[in-house]
């Protein structure tokens, strides 16, 4: 339409311009006048219009042949991958052939020549790692170990070592081993099991133990003070405290003038390298204090429950001197309890290496709306893919040994601790189909306030520490590679069903009754 517009438009002018006979025609002046008006008033508003719905369209067509590239480019690395798979499975399988027949064509004494060397290597790896175990430097890491599997010390002599192994009831049970799963003629098997519990077994006595307490309570100051002096006269043990409770320790009695304690941030970022074991007196919030004081590897946490409600601390004060001894002697089941870490990236940050943080956090992030009245926008991104975007209150990024915290007032699940993933719970979202997903672990997720946000969001790790997110303001998450070990009273199945029938009385009701009707 617009050209043809211009085109009359141009012709009217130039009619006019020109007399008709000597004259100027004045009907012909009118309709020149309301064409240029037409002209300045329509032709742009149309013309960009049409610019704009071609662009658009030319935008869809470029993000269709990239997103096909991606597709494509992901599938041949896949393809590759399941060849390389493939040739690897079947060198290993033609290597095995050829050692047999290799060791059909030797004579008797090769075959007890190799006999001892095989029994000699068994008897290396029984003394790295045991027969079904997991040593110390392959998930918390104490020390380096040369190539004849001796420990070579540390800075500080006095750190304890320890042994982790693969555990369950039974000694007749297929499920002391490792996880395989297979890939041979086109069937995919799991072969071996990883549902067992974890064992914590010492390789060096024990030198020093850590104490916290929950503060304002005058029943914990006084099993600290006793905890204290009897880990020292029974146990010979050093025994560090917080510098809070060393003062009321030594306003008590001059006795406790051996109580070590620390000075600025500095030592605290050095405890996990004098330290062999955290005993914890309070509840769960005293379990995530002390998890916050290492932003590195933990030592074993031993938990005692002196609060109002505890799904981390399955053990009673009363008994401290049998179940501290029972530990200190080992072996003993643990729990190791995932953390995330989290950083916030700020819109002007130059890179995504520009960033606050890492955080690290034993329960949850939140992110909600803070004081505002508007819902929180919030766009969430798993690995660069798009999830979702939460209308709502907020979100709730958190481990499973959160999952019977806030994500689960929230509508989230409740989920084994030893189970590895991310729970991704929404808050009073404005939606009846947003349900809670829960995430594996190794992914990293991204959650950003767009620009077109009515208000800004804050975040909060384990129910401190708020930040304020703007728009243009990120906040990314993934798994720590320190989990929190946490000693268990019974095992790490056992102590999570205790927690929930007695802490949530989790489905309590009253047995129906034997007198009713019955079927016939």
């Amino acid at each position: 339409m617009a050209p043809s517009k211009v085109n009359s438009a141009g012709d009217a002018s130039v009619s006019c311009s020109q007399p008709e006979n000597g004259f100027l025609n004045s009907l012909s002046l009118l309709s020149s006048e309301k064409a240029v008006q037409e002209l300045l008033q329509q032709s742009p508003v149309q013309s960009t219009d049409d610019h704009l719905i071609e662009f658009s369209d030319a935008m869809r067509t470029v993000a269709k042949a990239l997103r096909r590239a991606a597709e494509g480019k992901a599938s041949a690395q896949a393809e590759a991958a399941e060849w390389k798979r493939k040739y690897e499975l079947e060198r290993a399988r033609n290597l095995h052939l050829e050692h047999k027949e290799q060791s059909h064509r030797e004579n008797n004494g090769d075959d007890e020549r190799t006999k001892n060397l095989a029994s000699r290597s068994n008897e290396q790896s029984e003394q790295c790692c045991g027969s079904n175990g997991i040593c110390s430097h392959e998930v918390l890491r104490d020390g380096d170990r040369d190539s004849a599997s001796k420990v070579v010390p540390n800075k500080f002599a006095r750190k304890a070592s320890f042994k982790l192994s693969w555990c369950c009831k039974g000694d007749q049970s297929d499920q002391h081993k490792h996880d395989i799963v297979s890939f041979e003629r086109g069937n995919i098997t799991t072969a071996e099991r990883s549902s067992k519990q974890i064992s914590l077994k010492w390789e060096s006595q024990p030198q020093t133990v850590i104490i916290l307490t929950k503060p304002n309570s005058t029943s914990v100051r006084i099993l600290c003070a006793e905890m204290v002096r009897w880990l020292r006269e029974q146990k010979k043990l050093d025994i560090y405290v917080e510098p809070r409770v060393r003062a009321e320790l030594l306003t008590e009695s001059s006795y406790y003038n051996f109580v070590h304690t620390w000075k600025g941030e500095t030592e605290i970022m050095l405890l996990h390298t004098k330290v062999d074991l955290v005993v914890t007196l309070g509840g769960d919030g005293t379990v995530l204090w002390a998890a916050s004081m290492f932003k590195g590897p933990v030592p074993p946490v031993v938990p005692f429950s002196l609060g109002s409600l505890g799904f981390m601390t399955p053990f009673h004060s009363e008994r401290y001197q049998e179940y501290l001894d029972s530990i200190l002697k080992g072996p003993i089941s643990i729990t190791l309890r995932h953390r995330l870490q989290c950083h916030v990236i700020r819109e002007a940050a130059k890179n995504e290496y520009e960033t606050e943080g890492p955080i690290l956090v034993l329960n949850e992030v939140t992110i909600d709306r803070g004081i505002s009245s508007y819902l929180t926008n919030l766009e969430c991104y798993c690995d660069n893919s798009f999830v979702t975007c939460v209308q709502g209150d907020g979100l709730i990024l958190s481990t499973t040994s959160g999952s019977t915290a806030y994500s689960l007032a929230a509508g989230g699940s409740m989920v084994h601790p030893q189970v590895p993933g991310i729970l991704f719970t929404p808050i009073c979202p404005h939606s009846l189909s947003f349900r809670p997903l829960i995430l594996p672990e190794h992914v990293t997720l991204r959650v950003q306030v767009p620009f077109n946000s009515r208000s800004h969001a804050w975040a909060s790790f384990d129910g401190k520490d708020r930040k304020r997110l703007a728009a243009g303001d990120a906040l990314v998450c993934s798994m720590a590679p320190w989990p929190v070990p946490t000693a268990c009273q019974i095992d790490s199945t056992s102590d999570f069903l205790n927690s929930i029938h007695d802490g949530l009385h989790w489905n309590l009701r009253k047995t129906q009754s034997f007198d009713g009707p019955r079927d016939a």
